[in-house]
């Protein structure tokens, strides 16, 4: 190849480099679009009355435990509980997980399975006996009702939580009864 048709053929390639990058300039003079100050979207959200506020209507009467566990389904909770498998045991006699055994543990004192090493959040509630109502809070928030639990696990929905309660006590040889409605 002779140097003539090298530099066609160099001049063919600069010349269209060149036009590119020329159309790019001449395009972002013409069309051009202001950055945001602060990238992304807004997303507005109605936040939802909590009880110190007024939210302009009627508070929905809150439901006692007693009434939640009177029409609490067993067969949901342990359905609800098979997420707990993976930390905890619910046989009689079954081995400590990264969660102790919870067979009987409505009326037994937490910090205190044996074979377990509970935190000393735990152990300080040793105290007081897990009822269905502490229990029933502690599913809620485990680690604003103890503190520095290792449970990270937590039951939102009150339904769910009073089922997995009613499950709980049907892991007993003597199953304590539920608070009044």
């Amino acid at each position: 190849m002779n140097s003539f048709e090298f530099n066609k053929i160099a001049g063919a390639v600069l010349g269209t480099a060149l036009m590119v990058f020329g159309l790019k300039s001449l395009t972002g003079l013409i069309y051009h679009s202001e950055n945001p100050e602060k990238q992304g979207y807004v997303i507005e959200v109605a936040e939802a009355a909590t009880g110190g506020e007024d939210s302009g209507g009627e508070q929905p009467a809150a439901v006692s435990l007693g009434t939640l566990l009177a029409s609490a389904d067993a067969k949901k909770g342990a359905a609800t509980a098979k997420q707990c498998i993976a930390c905890h045991d619910f046989t009689k006699g079954g081995p400590n997980k990264m969660g102790p055994n919870l067979w009987d543990v409505v009326g037994r004192s937490p910090g205190s399975h044996e074979g377990y090493v509970y935190t000393d959040g735990m152990k300080a509630k040793s105290g007081e006996p897990w009822t269905y109502e502490n229990l029933f809070t502690f599913l809620k928030s485990p680690k604003d009702y103890v503190k520095g639990t290792k449970m990270i696990l937590a039951i939102a929905k009150e339904q769910s939580r009073a089922d997995v309660l009613a499950y709980l006590a049907t892991l007993s040889d003597s199953p304590k009864p539920f608070p009044a409605p």
